[in-house]
Formats: C-alpha cells, structure tokens, sequence
C-alpha cells in the first residue's frame, strides 16, 4: 500500500485528493492487523484495555450503590462517546508497531504528548458532549419518571412498562444522533492527530471526508464497533480487555489505510 505524495503541512489542508476509497471487504482487514498489534504488543494491550474494564465496574455499581441505575446507560452510552480517546494509546502501539518499535505501557499512557494541545482539546470538545448527553439523558428520565428515587430493580420493573418502553426508544434515538456525530467527526481524527501536527477541526473535516468518501464502508465499520465493544460490555465489562484493544489497534489501520498522506 503505497501513500500518496503530499508534504507534511498537506495536512493542515483537508483535500478529497488524499482521501482513499477502502471497500467494505477492508473492515476483515483492519480486524485482523488489530489482533497482530494486540498480539505483539504482549501484556501491553490487554492491561491498557483493563483499565476501562475496572472503569466500566466502578461506574456501574457506583451508580446502583447510589441509588441512580437510570444513569448506567446514559454512562455506557458516554463511554462509548468518548471511545475514539480512550484508544489513544493504542493507536500509540501499533504507530510503534509499524516502526518497528517495542510496545510501552508508559508510551501508551502517555500518547497525547505527541500532539499535547490539540489532543487535548480535542478532549475537552468530546467530554462537553458527553456532559450534554448526560444531562439530556437526566431530563429525558425526570420527564418520564418525575420525583421517583429507583432501586435497579425498581428500575427494572419500570423499563417494561409502556412509558418505560416509550423512554427507551428515545434514549436510543437520541444516542444514534449523538453517536452518528462522533463517529463522522472522530473516525480517523484521533489517530491523525496523534500520527501529525493536525488541529482538531482539520482533522475532524479529514473525518468527514472519509466518511462521505466511503459511506458503506463507514456504515459498516461503526457496526462492527458498536458489535464487538458491545459485547464486552454484555461480557461483564471483561471482555472490554480485549475487545476495546482490537478495535483501536484497528482503528489505526483503518486511518492508515483511508488517509494517503506521507509519514512525517
């Protein structure tokens, strides 16, 4: 795979010239360069993935211990938000994966000092959404189920009614939108900014762009996220040691392979 000739500061200047179709039969692709990244990076891989996993744990019983289960999946849904971050890191073990470099656990924590400002910002943008979503999610139950302190398993009972159901339905709508917006804007800007000098709105338009070039492809790729990452969440959050590293290693192939833009 041979990138396409552009100077470094080409970047700065979002072009649909620099931007590859990758069909959808490349998804199968990524997923297996993600598990060799996983698999060469040792220990290093899962024990980042662990941390999210014990993240999830403490989220979900801190939020029943509390007396507020409503909000487990309004904080699931905020994790899954801010996800392009959280692998940051592992966009880090395979970029040194590709160079032939030795995977770190400290490299890894410490990823965003590659692009410090930028990444950070960029934080900050993703964090503001997920405190959006959270309120809206509060106000949308408090609609619902006004002056009710619930259980879990009150909340359970709850759910399954029709006012329940008809909650339900919005929460998810309202999560497709939000989730729809992150991932056009955030599908290839993390590992860019972290791979270049980029700022977050440059590289959230070289999302786009890729997203617009390759509309099945993206389709398909953000079901594949939602699958696997879904199902370690389902796994009790363990699964969440593998299935998040898979599919930021795979990320990173899936930017390389998309955005044709030299190495610098």
């Amino acid at each position: 795979m041979t990138a396409a000739s552009s100077s470094p500061a080409s970047a700065d200047f979002p072009s649909f010239d620099h931007v590859r179709l990758a069909a959808p039969g490349a998804i199968k692709r990524w997923l297996c360069l993600g598990w060799s990244d996983l698999r060469a990076a040792g220990w290093v891989s899962p024990a980042y993935g662990a941390i999210f996993a014990a993240g999830g744990f403490v989220i979900t019983f801190g939020l029943v211990l509390a007396g507020m289960p409503y909000l487990i999946t309004p904080m699931i849904g905020g994790f899954l938000l801010i996800g392009p971050l959280l692998a940051l890191g592992l966009y880090d073990i395979s970029d040194r994966h590709e160079k032939g470099l030795a995977a770190s656990f400290g490299h890894a924590l410490l990823a965003f000092r590659r692009n410090r400002f930028h990444i950070l910002t960029a934080g900050l943008v993703l964090m503001l959404v997920v405190m959006i979503w959270a309120r809206l999610s509060a106000v949308l139950f408090a609609l619902f189920f006004p002056y009710q302190s619930m259980t879990l398993a009150s909340f359970l009972a709850q759910i399954v009614t029709f006012d329940g159901i008809v909650f339900t339905v919005m929460m998810m709508a309202l999560g497709f939108v939000f989730a729809t917006a992150i991932f056009v804007t955030h599908m290839v800007s993390l590992p860019m900014m972290l791979d270049r000098k980029v700022d977050i709105f440059s590289a959230a338009i070289w999302s786009v762009m890729a997203v617009v070039r390759n509309p099945v492809t993206s389709v398909r790729w953000a079901a594949t996220i939602a699958l696997v990452v879904g199902a370690g969440m389902l796994a009790g959050f363990v699964g969440l040691v593998v299935a998040l590293p898979l599919i930021g290693h795979a990320s990173w192939h899936a930017y390389r392979e998309m955005i044709g833009l030299d190495r610098v």
